[in-house]
């Protein structure tokens, strides 16, 4: 029954992930409910996010809405900050991180609303290099040992630093998180940290999710992802501040 339980716990997170992000928070904490430590239940994890960002990268690559030369670009600086994130220990205080991330998804879903047309129109940017490569590092530090909610800061940056409108966003943000997870996936196993059991019925889900969400975001475009990442934003953002306010 737990299986089942993880399976469409992939299903439904494979899908928001695509989408907007933030589906980890629905697969952690189910398989904490399995029994898994939260050490093990965050690379377990890593599966099925790997399996629904391949599913999700081979739509929307099969649909010529990924820039491929950029994204091997950014998806450097990305890997290497989630290496970085996969092998440290952060001393800060995890309330206080979960209280500024909230505070931060929250300001991103108001300016969401105020600037429409710069998250669904794409836009021509000067881009810097050197900023980018700097961004996605750090970035890929946050989703190297956090993972949940990465996906809100590279559309941020992918809107605001690199132009695109949030469907070629989204075809590059699946594809970032594609490659540094893989890498930050053979930290955990080496160290031990995987259920490779639940990993794969988790990754079957997120297939599953992963196809549905890359084929949502292609047919009703920019508009209506705006419309789910300002839900999801909101929520995540009240989840964050609520979980760090009561510990």
């Amino acid at each position: 029954m737990l299986y089942i339980l993880v399976f469409l716990a992939g299903l439904f997170s494979g899908f928001i992930n695509v989408i907007a992000g933030g589906g980890s928070l629905i697969t952690l904490p189910v398989l904490n409910l399995l029994g898994l430590p939260i050490d093990v239940a965050n690379g377990t994890n890593r599966i099925g996010i790997i399996f629904q960002n391949i599913t999700a990268t081979t739509k929307f690559r099969k649909n010529d809405v990924l820039d491929l030369k950029r994204a091997i670009f950014l998806a450097i600086p990305a890997t290497l900050g989630a290496l970085v994130g996969a092998n440290i220990v952060v001393n800060i205080d995890k309330a206080l991180l979960k209280s500024i991330v909230g505070f931060i998804l929250i300001i991103m879903s108001i300016f969401l609303v105020k600037k429409p047309d710069l998250w669904t129109k794409e836009r021509k940017v000067k881009r810097n290099n050197i900023i980018s490569f700097v961004v996605f590092f750090l970035i890929g530090i946050y989703g190297g040992f956090i993972q949940a909610g990465v996906g809100f800061f590279l559309m941020s940056a992918l809107v605001l630093l690199e132009g695109y409108d949030l469907v070629k966003t989204n075809a590059i943000k699946v594809f970032l998180v594609l490659i540094y997870t893989l890498f930050a996936f053979i930290v955990f196993a080496v160290n031990d940290q995987v259920n490779y059991i639940a990993g794969f019925v988790l990754a079957l889900g997120s297939i599953s999710g992963g196809y549905l969400g890359s084929t949502f975001s292609i047919k009703k475009g920019a508009k209506w992802i705006q419309r789910v990442l300002f839900i999801v934003l909101i929520i995540i953002g009240i989840y964050y501040i609520y979980n760090a306010l009561t510990k």
